[in-house]
């Protein structure tokens, strides 16, 4: 008689090659100057396993923002995510700010989500350069053209930036085959031509040369100015290719994912250019960081990764540790990582009945794991009771 697969697998017993330093093999392998391990998942559980294990040899020696620094984000939807925060945190973003109404990066800034895109706007508005055909539209399919009064109000918010935030979304585009110009998106319906517009997807090589070539133009025109690029963790709501979506995205979010990484290891001595991990912290932190969609990150994991964005990069943060913890904790009940009921015990911060329910249930089936999530839960329920008793000598 056939076993069952659980009892298939649990017979099962694979053997993969390891080189503990306590083991005899230790001495045999070079490792190289720098050696960064794949963490467990108690490890990344703890509150610093982010900053050790995914933005580790990513960050600044120091933040880089303050309140009084310009900046500007836009690229795709994620971007709106950093700018909006930003914004109601009282940072100064430009492409927020009452006076840019106009500007596309404004009205548009998280439409923009394809390389070739960004890179015509920093080359509209510094270089004047226009692609002689109608390449943008908005959500509606209404032409956005080439208006002198948008190019030089986008110019003068790039003119004012000193930090850039820009994040990439996809690589797969539509274009005009004579021209070979790419759109912002798909075509109108009323204006496809079959004969002339075609859809591919574009290579590592083509994206890598548009963010070289956005890095050199910032470099040109803003030589003083640091930019912070980002690849987005919204993967596509469809793919024109003849394959599934989910398989194409893999494709898609790679093909970024490889040309960001060569042009910051091309150029990163300069000092002027950052990656920031916010699809790594997204894809490989949390269990289901994503709404049923299976598009939009859940908020609880959004905002964990706006806060640890804040204290990464932001020298005015007053985010402490015990909104972090709180923050952290959250954003793992949103993604299916600890017990639902976890919820309205940390939100509503009551450190009493935390601490019952840290000794009256087992949160994981791992030791290491269980042990590691009740020690972060523990620590939180520390800062709790700290700031309950604060607020009491307050009032």
């Amino acid at each position: 008689m056939a076993q069952a697969d659980g009892e298939i697998a649990d017979a099962i017993d694979v053997k993969f090659q390891t080189t503990s330093k306590d083991g005899p093999e230790y001495r045999t392998w070079f490792r190289g100057e720098h050696t960064n391990f794949n963490p467990k998942l108690d490890r990344i559980m703890s509150l610093d396993g982010p900053e050790q294990f995914v933005l580790k040899g990513w960050l600044p020696e120091r933040p880089i923002i303050n309140k009084g620094t310009q900046i500007t984000a836009f690229g795709s939807c994620f971007a709106s995510n950093i700018s909006n925060w930003l914004s109601r945190r009282n940072f100064r973003v430009l492409n927020k700010s009452d006076d840019a109404t106009r500007a596309y990066v404004v009205t548009m800034g998280e439409g923009m989500v394809n390389s070739f895109v960004i890179r015509q706007q920093f080359e509209w508005a510094w270089e004047n350069k226009i692609f002689d055909q109608p390449l943008w539209h908005g959500y509606k399919a209404e032409e956005y053209g080439y208006d002198e009064e948008v190019r030089l109000e986008t110019r003068r918010i790039f003119d004012e930036t000193e930090v850039f935030i820009l994040t990439f979304g996809l690589s797969e585009v539509w274009y005009d085959e004579p021209t070979g110009n790419v759109f912002w998106r798909t075509i109108p319906k009323d204006v496809y031509d079959p004969s002339r517009h075609k859809f591919r997807l574009s290579t590592v090589d083509e994206n890598r040369e548009n963010i070289r070539a956005i890095y050199d133009l910032i470099r040109k025109y803003r030589p003083d100015a640091k930019i912070i690029v980002t690849l987005s963790p919204v993967p596509l709501i469809a793919t024109f290719r003849d394959v599934s979506c989910i398989t194409a995205n893999s494709v898609s979010k790679a093909t970024l994912r490889v040309a960001l990484d060569e042009v910051v290891r091309e150029v990163r001595d300069e000092g002027a250019i950052y990656y920031w991990p916010s699809y790594e912290i997204v894809q490989d932190v949390f269990r289901m960081p994503y709404k049923p969609d299976r598009r939009h990150v859940r908020i609880r994991v959004l905002n964990y990764i706006m806060r640890l964005f804040e204290t990464a990069w932001c020298t005015d943060s007053e985010i402490d540790e015990a909104e972090m913890l709180q923050s952290w904790a959250l954003a793992h009940v949103a993604a299916g990582n600890l017990p639902r009921e976890l919820d309205a015990i940390i939100a509503e911060q009551r450190p009493y009945r935390l601490r019952q329910y840290i000794e009256n249930n087992r949160l994981h089936p791992d030791d290491d794991v269980d042990a590691a999530i009740k020690d972060m839960l523990s620590t939180l329920r520390i800062r709790m009771r700290e700031k309950v008793n604060a607020d009491k000598n307050l009032g």
